[in-house]
């Protein structure tokens, strides 16, 4: 035992000292300073302030990133938004050292456009409200005293382009809630002469580091990894470089040291030097499993070490074909959200720490949603630095309302594309780089892959757009919402399930009683259309996804690569009902779960096919007496009982395959379960609801960085309050009003809640299904701080926060917040083996005939959507027949039908002679699959056996108050004796 102890003893010894000597020997960065700290704002114009003698001192004090109208978010809705003139005045010194240096200030954004100043003088404009740019203020700066930077940013909604007076596409009332302002990170970059470029393409038409991987092998953990630097040399003398390349993991491991070749560069010239390096043990970045590697490019001249540059990547392997997304060698059914790339917060709008991106994507993550596809403009880098560190794979696009404009607003838009592909490359969780929020003409389509084959020609990722379903040149597509397939390029639905609901309504049984559907009409359609309770939301977005589900990888030759449902958290954009935001989020705008994020959890838990064990009872068990209702589980078991206090209440009625039903069941406190089984009868799972006692008490909960709540003047500490009963359950029928006291160096944010201004930023505000959350944030000062809530006939709760001191000389700190965050590894590297099980083989068509129009039957398994076979009109030639190359054996017919979601075809299907279905179809978001009588034959006929029926089996209201035209007939067209398919597919069933 004590030779066991011992060894033990030597070797944490040794791996303490490899990790000693490990960190001794990674190279030192350049110089790259946090330039947040010590601004001033005026919101509104005035005069003079670019001049170095202006009086700023009654301005606000604020640390960047910062809104100057983020009082508004979720206050006021997209349209109220305050607009106008905002100024950000800032004096700093450089650091000690400058002298004879490259000096590089760094925006990773602002909102819409500004004009920047350096001591008076103008320094340069940035006007697309989107993409990072810089500034080179080498021979700007007072190296030896103060320096002003000042900015004047107007964020008008009708901001035009100087050069051009044009507007900008995305700066859009709708879609891209303006916070306006310097709303994002600055970081001032201190170099040599000789120096690797930063990727700002648009202000230096420089394009940085790459760095890729090639040449896998997935299954021993191997790669190539090629680093392509660009260089800039700015002596007035030539330079012979060399580089070197060192690779650290995810714990600072140094795994990997390489020169590359030398080069001599001129005067003012810029050069690419290349690095391949083979790498083995590799772990390779996947969904959920955030591991990323340092990569430092080390740059020397004459043998002395004059620049190095640490970027943070990821590796992995990609592929985009048969209808599939492949990751590591493992197919992939995306799901997930499409979410504004605001991804805002009360009071706060999009300015938050890093830790908090990484809280709200992670929790995307955490209900099984892998990929987010931020709608219509990039994202900024903090969170997709983020995506990279929780393992959510991203679709970024460039810079897009709706629409393919075809003057300098097309221009625009490839710039941007341009410059967020530069700015992004490195990061692994892209994939997708999308070309328009919808479709685009072919030819701006090749456009945009033109600058993802310069700019990114190995990143592994595919380039395409929203329904681009027969383009030659696109990758993936996918329409808005209804289901697509394909067997070539992946196609995945890019905003389905459209539904909202608020976190306060549970159903119409528990207070504020919201039945399914109440609420006034939305531009003269039913609320009942879209405006549901959390039930209902809950059990909608099951059914929505078992669509997708339904013709998943495994299930044919063409298939659905899934889709994302629109939003992840409620929305300050447009919206449909009383309240002034969107309500189509999993989670609320403080990012408190509603239900349907954990029947996401559920269904999407698995690469393609899902865990059998999840479950999730919906709702809770707090009713009064008397009370009659219909209970739902969401589980992939095949069979759920419900049992009541022990007692069985038998099994649920199954639909859309995730949905368990138990009608009009009668409430009793006490406990309520949900079990499932497999179809042996094996248990799989359970989950509990619980009747909670009468309100009792106030809990707080803090959620803080991993890293400490941090005096910087920008961090955040979420707060829940829950009301509790006395064994501290929380009630989940709770509304009361709950008040705080602050004190201490902090600043109070606040909450949201229903009712006056949203509640925002005020200090009383109600807790809603027995939970809310507050918001403090940070001062620059350090100290106690402390929160008190009370509540009338509740027992109070106070939390004691401490906030640690951030250090700032001169305006500028080495205190760069997401450096310190790590990776999530939670859910595991890359599963080995296949994600899906083969359900069904689809029979191939040798040739086609049909009652009329028989030069385009063809159209109608062509594989293409866009195309489709109709019959002229007359019932008797209402009939198209398949033949195959030999006797089948045929148990489902799969067919996209035109005018799929408002049209019911009655037909009649027959292999060979056999009638093997006879019926009428229904309307569907895409694809109908009929089961037939099993029965094996050459031919399948399928025949209209009447008129047509027509009407709107969805009714998917937009925000505009009209219905989605897709998938609905033009009035001249309706009701009529028409067989018309789009595709169809025939299959034999494996299981």
């Amino acid at each position: 035992m004590r030779r066991v102890l011992l060894i033990s003893l030597l070797v944490l010894m040794v791996m303490a000292e490899m990790r000693r000597v490990t960190a001794q020997s990674l190279p030192v960065p350049r110089a790259k300073y946090n330039f947040n700290p010590g601004w001033k704002l005026y919101a509104g114009d005035t005069t003079g302030a670019e001049k170095l003698e202006f009086n700023d001192v009654n301005w606000q004090s604020i640390t960047l990133p910062h809104a100057f109208n983020e009082d508004d978010a979720f206050k006021k809705d997209i349209h109220d938004l305050t607009v106008g003139i905002s100024w950000y005045r800032k004096k700093f010194r450089v650091p000690p050292g400058s002298a004879g240096k490259k000096l590089f200030l760094e925006f990773e954004g602002i909102r819409q456009a500004g004009e920047f100043y350096l001591n008076g003088k103008p320094i340069g404009l940035s006007e697309n409200g989107i993409m990072a740019f810089g500034f080179d203020i080498t021979d700007k700066v007072n190296l030896n005293g103060d320096n002003e930077i000042a900015a004047r940013i107007d964020n008008r909604w009708d901001y035009r382009e100087k050069a051009t007076n044009s507007q900008f596409q995305w700066n859009n009332a709708n879609f891209y809630a303006n916070y306006g302002g310097i709303n994002k990170n600055v970081y001032l970059h201190v170099t040599d002469k000789v120096y690797q470029t930063l990727p700002l393409y648009s202000s230096f038409k420089t394009t940085g580091i790459y760095i890729y991987p090639h040449d896998f092998d997935i299954k021993l953990q191997k790669a190539t990894v090629a680093v392509e630097t660009q260089v800039k040399n700015d002596y007035s003398v030539p330079k012979r470089v060399q580089l070197d390349v060192v690779v650290a993991d995810a714990d600072g491991k140094v795994i990997k040291t390489t020169t590359a070749g030398k080069a001599t560069i001129a005067p003012g010239q810029l050069q690419i030097i290349k690095a391949d390096m083979p790498l083995t043990n590799l772990n390779f970045w996947s969904w959920g499993y955030g591991y990323l590697y340092d990569v430092y490019t080390v740059l020397k001249v004459d043998g002395a070490t004059v620049d190095v540059v640490k970027t943070r990547t990821g590796f992995r392997k990609t592929e985009f074909a048969n209808g599939m997304v492949t990751l590591n060698d493992r197919v992939l059914q995306m799901h997930g959200y499409a979410q504004r790339s605001t991804n805002e917060w009360p009071a706060l709008g999009n300015a938050v720490p890093a830790w908090v991106s990484d809280y709200s994507n992670g929790m995307m993550v955490e209900s099984n949603g892998n990929l987010v596809r931020w709608m219509h403009v990039t994202p900024w880098k903090q969170d997709v630095e983020s995506c990279d560190r929780v393992g959510l794979i991203q679709a970024m696009p460039a810079g897009d309302a709706e629409g393919d404009p075809k003057d300098r607003r097309w221009e625009q838009r490839l710039e941007v594309m341009r410059d967020a592909m530069v700015y992004n490359r490195n990061n692994p969780s892209i994939l997708f780089y999308e070309s328009g929020n919808k479709g685009i003409i072919e030819e701006h389509m090749k456009d945009m892959k033109a600058i993802r084959d310069e700019f990114d020609p190995h990143g592994g990722r595919a380039s395409g757009s929203r329904e681009m379903l027969e383009s030659p040149a696109a990758e993936y597509g996918g329409e808005m919402l209804y289901v697509n397939k394909s067997a070539k390029i992946p196609f995945w639905a890019m905003e389905y399930s459209r539904d909202e609901a608020l976190r306060k309504y549970w159903d119409e049984f528990s207070p504020p009683y919201h039945k399914n559907g109440d609420g006034p009409k939305y531009k003269q359609e039913s609320g009942f259309n879209y405006n549901r309770n959390t039930d209902s939301h809950a059990v909608e977005n099951a059914v929505r996804w078992y669509d997708y589900w339904h013709e998943r990888p495994g299930t044919g030759k063409r298939v659905s690569s899934g889709g994302v449902n629109i939003v992840f958290s409620d929305s300050n954009t447009h919206f449909r009902g009383t309240e002034n935001y969107r309500r189509s989020g999993e989670v609320d705008a403080l990012r408190i779960p509603k239900d349907g994020f954990y029947t996401h959890k559920v269904i999407w838990d698995g690469w393609v096919d899902p865990n059998k064990n999840g479950i999730h009872l919906v709702g809770h068990w707090n009713y009064a007496k008397g009370t009659q209702k219909d209970v739902y589980v969401i589980s992939t078991g095949d069979k759920v009982q419900l049992l009541l206090n022990g007692k069985s209440l038998g099994y649920g009625e199954q639909s859309n395959q995730f949905v368990f039903t138990f009608k009009n069941i009668n409430w009793q406190p006490g406990e309520l379960k949900a079990v499932s089984f497999d179809n042996t009868g094996k248990k799989l799972n359970e989950e509990l609801l619980n009747t909670a006692g009468e309100p009792a008490a106030i809990k707080l909960t803090p959620h803080i960085s991993p890293t400490g709540f941090k005096a910087d003047g920008a961090d955040l500490v979420i707060v829940d309050v829950e009301v509790v009963d006395a064994k501290g359950q929380r009630c989940p029928t709770a509304l009361s009003m709950i008040n705080f006291g602050l004190s201490g160096p902090a600043e109070w944010r606040g909450g949201l809640a229903q009712g006056p201004g949203n509640y925002i930023l005020v200090k009383s505000l109600p807790v809603e299904c027995g939970v809310n959350r507050v918001i403090l944030r940070s001062m620059p000062e350090a100290g106690n701080i402390q929160l008190m809530a009370n509540a009338d006939g509740l027992k109070g709760a106070t939390i004691n926060l401490t906030s640690l001191p951030v250090q700032v000389n001169a305006g500028i700190s080495n205190y760069i917040a997401a450096t310190e965050l790590k990776g999530s590894l939670k859910r595991g590297p890359t599963p080995q083996g296949p994600s899906y099980t083969v359900s069904r083989k689809a029979i191939d068509i040798a040739s086609v005939s049909s009652g009329s129009n028989a030069d385009k039957a063809n159209n109608s398994y062509d594989d293409n959507e866009t195309t489709s076979w109709t019959s002229d009109g007359n019932a008797q030639n209402g009939w198209i027949k398949y033949t195959f190359a030999q006797p089948e054996q045929i148990d489902e017919v799969t067919m996209k039908l035109d005018n799929w979601r408002n049209r019911k075809y009655p037909i009649r299907i027959k292999v060979d002679n056999q009638v093997v279905y006879t019926g009428e179809t229904t309307q569907s978001l895409g694809y109908v699959t009929i089961p037939v009588k099993p029965t094996k034959g050459k031919t399948l006929t399928v025949e209209l056996t009447g008129a047509n029926t027509d009407k709107d089996g969805f009714g998917l209201v937009e925000v505009t108050g009209k219905k989605d035209a897709n998938g609905m007939a033009v009035p001249e067209k309706k009701a009529t004796a028409i067989l018309a398919i789009n595709e169809i597919e025939i299959y034999h069933k494996l299981q």
